[in-house]
């Protein structure tokens, strides 16, 4: 792949925001030319006017400036225009958008009330049967020409009342013609969104936005990458983006999943609107957005200069993860480590490791570590008095560590200052050290020294306003340098809140874990729990390291056909236990078996009470009723082999 393949954005080390076009919607511009616009969708009934209205209000008032609305079908659309009235009657401007699944002619109805509307191109004019088909060349083009004649009508209407569209492609829902050419990938959304875009350009049609949305980050983040060059590759127009990590599920693994992908592409300057998926009451979920967005506002003006990135040396379209020398539990084919920064504090007592996932238990004089439990704590210059479980270890300052009388089940901290005299001197750790580094320590010195040395665990920081850049220009030296030692990325969060710490943290060192850059996490708030939940959610997220059960959880919306975040609660009090067992929880057959495409199991809404229960994309349990649906999916882990109660659970950590 070229240099020039390889380009989706203006620089990976200075911002600069990716110059588009400028779509209008209603009132609202959206574009390089005017700021990144917040958004969020109802979750009311749309058929219920006033609800939908007051709703919508709420949703304004936190912050957002468009309103998503389901329309599943006619009747939803036409509401639609009773919705807009009453708001315009209260003073409220904010455009609406129609979200229409399935139904082209509800589509059409809504062009002509509401200022924008959203199609899916996996299901406009496609119906999904989960089917492989050989497709020879004159088979494609005529679904292409289908395509067509189904998606024309739509183009025409925007055209004649100046409504926006914005083309949705979600990861979970593309069409069997798609995955039977390209697959399940990032390519495979692109180009689902790329055959209707065409269209619309040979219709001089260009008040269009698009997106590339997936529950995996990693995906998300890759299909948005591809999508930009290849708009630019086919010399079709630069439309702005709509950002947003699809089901991304509740509390903070829903924060995590979302700040995760959307940050990332901030970061490189892409996205011009942004809508944060939470399974919560939408007016939570602008606040999240903008906290984000916010970041960039000043970004050039804040941060420090980072010389630019020459040679692209990945793909940034293709996850792979950097090669590595192993160097203990570190590197290599190791999973991601957690490091627990306690530096700050003197730890004197056992319930002080708590936080970090290790219980002492009295009684029985026995240790349990939950699935959280952290690898390494780093306790400063201030050693730990009592002997620690098996499943922890000690990194100490080297001055501290060489004044202990065990030094082989404890581990020095280094500077890289003090590493080059250490190693002068030979009073390295036989196995494993930690030595601490900013980009201007890459020194020749330094980097020969590296080469020589192979037990080296490096733990990149800085101070940096723009973090991520900067940590990822400093893998990118590594890499040209040639050099395999592990990496830690070493964060503090400790000046800004515990929520906004966990957006930025997930943007930081996620934006790295995507690209395969990143052996551990090293995380600093003002609250060691926090810390280390963030630093395993951030892990979980990004698919290199899964310590829990993940739950992909639509945001809920008019179609739900159940409470979700009630129903939600009562799946993951029954099942979050089932360490890296993924569960989809979707509120209707529309984000059913589509958007869940990266669960191993689904518990769908299709109809009042009545759920069905997926394996994967396939449905294995038709119409259970709701009251005992939960136990009918706990039945279908057990067929799998991969339930444990509870209990027993329990028995295996007190004996660990």
């Amino acid at each position: 792949m070229s240099e020039s393949e390889k380009k989706y954005c203006e620089s990976l080390t200075e911002y600069s925001r990716r110059k588009t076009v400028q779509v209008k919607v209603g009132d609202v511009w959206l574009g390089s030319d005017y700021p990144i616009r917040i958004q969020s969708m109802t979750t009311i009934d749309t058929m219920d006017t006033i609800g939908s209205v007051e709703q919508s209000i709420r949703m304004i008032e936190s912050g957002c400036e468009i309103i998503r609305i389901t329309a599943p079908s006619v009747k939803e659309a036409q509401n639609l225009e009773s919705i807009k009235k009453e708001l315009r009657q209260r003073g409220y401007s904010t455009p609406l958008v129609a979200d229409i699944h399935f139904t082209p002619n509800a589509a059409e109805l809504a062009a002509r009330i509401v200022e924008k509307v959203r199609i899916n191109p996996g299901n406009y004019a496609d119906k999904k049967r989960f089917e492989i088909i050989d497709y020879t060349d004159a088979n494609y083009q005529a679904e292409l020409e289908r395509i067509r004649e189904r998606f024309l009508p739509l183009v025409k209407i925007c055209k004649e009342y100046g409504t926006a569209m914005r083309i949705g492609t979600n990861h979970g829902s593309l069409s069997d013609r798609i995955l039977s050419r390209y697959g399940d990938t990032p390519l495979g959304m692109v180009e689902s969104a790329l055959e209707f875009l065409r269209i619309c350009e040979d219709e001089n049609y260009f008040n269009i936005v698009i997106s590339m949305k997936s529950s995996n980050p990693q995906v998300m983040v890759e299909a948005y990458r591809l999508l930009v060059q290849r708009l630019a590759a086919e010399n079709l127009k630069p439309y702005p983006l709509h950002l947003g990590v699809t089901e991304a599920g509740e509390g903070e693994d829903g924060r995590i999943k979302s700040s995760m992908g959307i940050g990332t592409l901030l970061e490189d300057g892409l996205g011009d609107t942004v809508r944060v998926s939470l399974t919560e009451d939408p007016e939570f979920e602008a606040p999240v957005a903008k906290a984000l967005v916010d970041r960039y506002t000043h970004r050039k003006e804040k941060a420090t200069y980072i010389s630019p990135i020459g040679v692209i040396l990945i793909n940034p379209y293709q996850y792979t993860r950097r090669e590595t020398t192993e160097v203990e539990n570190f590197g290599g084919v190791n999973v991601p480590r957690v490091i627990a920064d306690f530096s700050d504090i003197t730890v004197d007592k056992h319930e002080d490791l708590k936080p970090i996932g290790h219980f002492y238990l009295p009684l029985p004089d026995k240790w349990r570590m939950n699935d959280i439990g952290a690898d390494y704590v780093y306790s400063g210059s201030n050693p730990i008095p009592f002997m620690l479980p098996n499943g922890l270890k000690e990194i100490l300052d080297s001055n501290a560590w060489q004044s202990q009388t065990d030094k082989v089940n404890k581990f020095p901290f280094f500077t890289a200052e003090s590493f080059l005299v250490a190693n002068k001197q030979n009073k390295l750790h036989p196995s494993i050290n930690f030595v601490s580094i900013t980009i201007d320590d890459l020194t020749p010195l330094f980097i020969e020294t590296l080469k020589a040395v192979k037990n080296i665990v490096l733990i990149a920081s800085t101070t940096n306003e723009a973090a991520m850049p900067e940590l990822r220009k400093l893998y990118f030296d590594l890499l040209n340098y040639g050099i395999k030692n592990p990496v830690v990325l070493r964060r503090s969060y400790k000046d800004v809140s515990e929520n906004n710490g966990q957006l930025y943290a997930a943007t930081d060192c996620g934006g790295l874990l995507v690209d395969g850059f990143g052996d551990g996490l090293m995380l600093a708030f003002e609250n060691h729990a926090i810390a280390n939940s963030t630093s395993f959610g951030i892990l979980q997220a990004a698919r290199t390291r899964m310590s829990k059960t993940e739950y992909i959880s639509c945001p809920s919306c008019g179609r739900t056909l159940f409470d979700l975040q009630e129903t939600t609660a009562m799946i993951r009090k029954h099942t979050d236990h089932l360490k890296g067992v993924k569960i989809g929880i979707m509120g209707c057959i529309v984000n059913g078996p589509g958007e869940m495409a990266d669960a191993d199991y689904g518990y769908v809404g299709i109809g009042k009470d009545k759920i069905a229960l997926y394996r994967g994309q396939n449905v294995v349990k038709k119409s259970v009723h709701a009251d005992n649906a939960v136990n009918e999916l706990i039945e279908l882990i057990k067929e799998d082999g991969r339930w444990l109660e509870p209990e027993v659970l329990e028995m295996e950590l007190l004996n660990d």
